[in-house]
């Protein structure tokens, strides 16, 4: 659950705020009791790593081969 401040204690205590935020909770920050806005913190994406897959996952020779008729027919619940 998120710690909700007010505007006027956010100002004075804005580093410890941060510092919470930085551990992993969340702050909203309230203007006459009405939240207004949120403190999260920002989520930096992994750097993906190529060839993780490599040797892991094989596909046919003909996997882009026209279905068969009867294939469509069952895809599309004609069948």
């Amino acid at each position: 659950m998120a710690k909700v401040v007010n505007m006027h204690e956010a100002k004075s205590t804005l580093s410890r705020l941060v510092e919470e935020v930085e551990a992993g909770e969340e702050v909203v920050l309230a203007r006459a009791g009405k939240p207004v806005a949120r403190i999260v913190p920002i989520r930096v994406a992994k750097r993906r790593r190529l060839g993780r897959w490599k040797g892991k996952v094989h596909m046919s020779k003909d996997f882009d081969a026209p279905l068969s008729a009867e294939d469509v027919a069952a895809w599309e619940g004609r069948r």
